[in-house]
């Protein structure tokens, strides 16, 4: 088996990278001395994934499905034909879970022991789907219940409630479970057709941490996968609708059983498709300027902290995926129309004054020691490792394009992206008496 050794100095991390065929791409960054073992067996198929064309074998099929197919094979790989997976992966002392996110589906397990045993139960129930009409019925049910919780769900409201307002047309605006009527609409030939669709090996990845040894894991799979009879990759086109530049509207309040309000304010992006570095270079930029305007060192967060607009729960973050992007501030406060009023003074002030070199240099240094203290935790690696791969990004390549950003550069943000003509403000109230 072929493989390479990525190697970071600065992290004083390998990772060992191995080529499979048919798939998955491998990744294992040996942690001697760890007691805890971490893996992850991620797909690139998320909530946003509902519209797709397939070349298979020459013939071209476009397909749309229900919104919330990601999250619902999610739920159902855990049952399988020998009953529930968390149950034997709890007789072998592990702790095992699963997500999905707008752009992945990933499952996972830590423990201590029995790490053979545990992973290959992974590779085992993610790559053995079993899908019977009763069972999907019974699961429609379960999900619905679980959507109606969210529905009363202040953080969750507020969040997707913001997306709504952003955008027009791309499916990010949509909840990852999907609707209640969504929901009703799949079937065990939608969840087939999207497993057999995105669960190639070719499109997924697995990322190993931990005191274990790469050549041992690479030969775990290799013999897991020769094992299966795995027909040619399936070419895979995603469809997502255009996205006008503009928000599709300014502000969306909703009540909900809160004690003082909730907030969350956005700024949509307006690039419809990056990746790579220069992705990652939009990423890291954007949260560096959000630090420089909003970090807890800064002279706008002391003044709203001080005049009870926000509290410690209070914060802000850059989302960076190949078709979309969006800045989201967010909190709880007793004003939300005065905070939000608060805030533009606050930017308004920035692009008047400018941003200054010794806030540039001291939030650098602070994001560069961030990023180095997260390398102890195993989940922070793997996860982030894998999302980053799917975005055409080396995760090792943060710190060096970090250093690269200027001061020059986010002032182009600043000024091009944190504008009114982008933004939209979304709020949840406490009931009205």
């Amino acid at each position: 088996m072929d493989w390479e050794i990525k190697t970071d100095t600065t992290l004083g991390e390998k990772v060992y990278c191995a080529s499979l065929e048919p798939g998955p791409a491998l990744f294992v960054l040996p942690r001697r001395g760890y007691n805890k073992k971490y893996a992850i067996f991620s797909t690139r198929f998320g909530s946003i994934d509902n519209h797709f064309c397939v070349t298979k074998n020459g013939s071209v099929e476009e397909i749309e499905v229900p919104d919330g197919v990601a999250h619902f094979l999610e739920h159902k790989l855990f049952d399988d034909e020998d009953g529930n997976v968390f149950d034997r992966f709890a007789q072998y002392g592990a702790s095992s879970n699963a997500f999905t996110s707008f752009t992945n589906t990933t499952y996972l397990f830590s423990c201590t022991d029995f790490f053979r045993e545990n992973f290959e139960l992974l590779l085992n129930f993610v790559q053995s789907p079993f899908f019977t009409k009763e069972s999907v019925d019974k699961e429609q049910g379960i999900i619905q219940q679980e959507i109606r919780m969210y529905e009363d769900n202040p953080e969750w409201r507020v969040f997707f409630n913001l997306l709504g307002a952003l955008y027009q047309a791309h499916p990010v605006k949509n909840d990852i479970a999907g609707s209640v009527e969504s929901i009703g609409k799949i079937t065990e030939k939608i969840l087939y057709k999207c497993y057999h669709t995105f669960y190639h090996p070719s499109n997924m990845a697995i990322f190993v941490t931990g005191d274990v040894l790469p050549e041992e894991i690479f030969e775990q799979v290799n013999e897991n996968i020769a094992k299966r009879h795995i027909p040619p990759a399936p070419d895979i086109r995603r469809i997502y609708p255009e996205e006008d530049r503009a928000v599709k509207q300014k502000k969306i309040v909703q009540e909900l059983s809160v004690s003082q309000p909730i907030f969350n304010m956005g700024f949509k992006d307006t690039y419809s498709s990056l990746n790579g570095k220069a992705l990652l270079f939009k990423e890291l930029a954007s949260e560096l300027l959000l630090e420089m305007i909003f970090g807890r060192s800064e002279e706008l967060y002391t003044q709203l902290y001080e005049d009870g607009l926000l509290d410690e729960h209070f914060s802000t973050g850059f989302t960076a995926e190949t078709t979309y992007g969006y800045t989201l501030l967010g909190g709880r406060t007793k004003d939300p129309e005065r905070l939000v009023e608060k805030i533009w003074e606050g930017i308004e002030r920035v692009k008047k004054e400018g941003l200054k070199q010794e806030s540039f240099i001291r939030h650098k240094r602070t994001m560069r020691g961030d990023f180095l203290r997260s390398f102890n935790s195993l989940e922070f690696i793997a996860n982030n490792y894998l999302a980053y791969r799917f975005r055409d990004i080396d995760f090792f390549d943060v710190l060096d394009v970090l250093e690269e950003i200027t001061l020059t550069d986010l002032e182009k943000i600043l000024h091009e992206h944190l504008k009114e003509e982008f933004h939209a403000v979304s709020i949840i109230t406490p009931f009205q008496e």
